[in-house]
């Protein structure tokens, strides 16, 4: 009995750590993806596909505030369009949820800008599906809601 009690407590010293670990590696992952949200707001902000490009999967699915459905090509036409110019996108109560290779990251935006020549001021909920591919994580899904300021 003593000696079944001994292993338990090995198993149980033995898991420990990698639990810990795992939970560490959890929380720099949810870290990292909450870092490419924010770096999402700052390529829209200064129009930088490029970055944009890496950041979001080729099979995009965007869903924007107003109902407008649009796949990656079309979201990134949206983003280069002359007429529009965001000013600041900021998130705020972000969480993500890490689930393997893939993350789900709900939050709050604020975003004020000039679209047609005329001055605009958003504030919306969103929802953003993550995956871990090719050694990074990419956006595979976007979703936005208005509410209330």
């Amino acid at each position: 009995m003593r000696a079944l009690i001994a292993i338990v407590i090995l198993l149980i010293a033995i898991c420990m750590p990698a639990a810990a670990q795992s939970t560490a590696d959890v929380e720099a992952e949810r870290t990292r993806i909450l870092a490419l949200e924010n770096a999402w707001n700052l390529a829209e902000e200064h129009k930088d596909v490029k970055a944009l490009d890496g950041l979001l999967a080729s099979t995009l699915v965007y869903v924007d505030y107003d109902g407008t459905f649009m796949d990656k090509a079309q979201f990134m036409a949206s983003i280069k369009a002359p007429s529009l110019h965001p000013e600041q996108i900021v998130n705020e109560s972000m969480t993500a949820h890490v689930y393997g290779d893939s993350a789900i990251v709900t939050g709050i935006y604020r975003e004020k800008g000039v679209a047609k020549g005329k001055p605009y001021l958003r504030r919306g909920r969103f929802t953003d599906t993550w995956v871990y591919q090719n050694s990074t994580w990419v956006c595979v899904a976007s979703q936005s809601t208005l509410i209330s300021h």
